[in-house]
């Protein structure tokens, strides 16, 4: 006697082989997409640090515009000093920020940009000539009010004065806390000062509420006081000497002609 159409057998084999049929084309799809996402990915990191260097204008080639203006050159946050172990075009920061092996454990006063882990390495974005560069994109990150904020900051070739600040990644308040991607608050940034009289200790920055006066001092963001806060945490961070101050510090004085 022949099964009805509509026994449990019968739809239960069709549900498997349509299961099947879909997890195979969902897989292929995801094997053939990836070399294209990652693509994009890379390219949308390179626009960013354009982006923040306030060099790239609408309709530039973007990998043609970062292959003329940007060297990558890997950093040890410790000494300051570049590392040619290690490839800047490969080297992932954020695997070894995840990987014991590569980074440390922040705790405490030591994390005040919320980050828990840090690595020993990070890369850095030379613009113009490698030797004397024009700008430093530095990648910076910390916690906001709901998340990671993730971005790019840019200095001059003191090794002081900041040109851009930028976050590509971040979950922020719409109107508030995610003012930070308004292109009238990020122009707020360029020409203000992060150290003290060259010295390279203790970082200036800041983010204050009431209106910005100094050369220290940036308009915090209304209505997102623990964004703004955050904001400071994560820079006082990366330009202490628990970043890139280091590094900055030996940069400025090879820029001033000293040792």
């Amino acid at each position: 006697m022949m099964a009805s159409n509509n026994s449990i057998k019968k739809t239960l084999i069709v549900a498997l082989s349509l299961c099947v049929v879909c997890s195979v084309v969902v897989s292929s799809a995801a094997v053939v997409l990836k070399p294209k996402q990652v693509q994009n990915q890379e390219l949308d990191r390179k626009s960013n640090i354009l982006q923040v260097t306030q060099l790239y204008k609408p309709g530039d080639d973007v990998e043609e515009k970062y292959a003329e203006l940007i060297t990558p050159r890997v950093v040890d946050l410790k000494t300051g000093e570049y590392s040619d172990d290690l490839d800047p075009n490969s080297y992932d920061q954020f695997d070894a920020a995840r990987d014991p092996a590569t980074s440390r454990t922040l705790s405490g006063e030591d994390d005040i940009a919320g980050i828990g882990r840090q690595e020993n390495y990070s890369t850095v974005y030379l613009v113009g000539d490698p030797n004397d560069p024009e700008q430093i994109v530095m990648p910076i990150r910390g916690q906001g009010l709901w998340g990671l904020m993730e971005g790019f900051l840019s200095v001059r070739g003191d090794g002081n004065t900041i040109v851009g600040l930028s976050y590509y990644d971040q979950s922020e308040t719409p109107g508030l806390g995610g003012e930070v991607d308004n292109p009238r608050w990020k122009a707020k940034w360029d020409g203000k000062k992060i150290y003290e009289s060259g010295d390279f200790q203790d970082p200036q920055i800041q983010l204050v509420k009431g209106g910005a006066s100094g050369e220290y001092e940036v308009d915090a963001l209304s209505g997102a006081s623990l964004t703004s806060r955050g904001v400071t945490n994560m820079l006082r961070f990366w330009l202490s000497d628990e970043g890139y101050a280091p590094y900055l510090a030996r940069f400025h004085d090879d820029s001033q002609g000293g040792a």
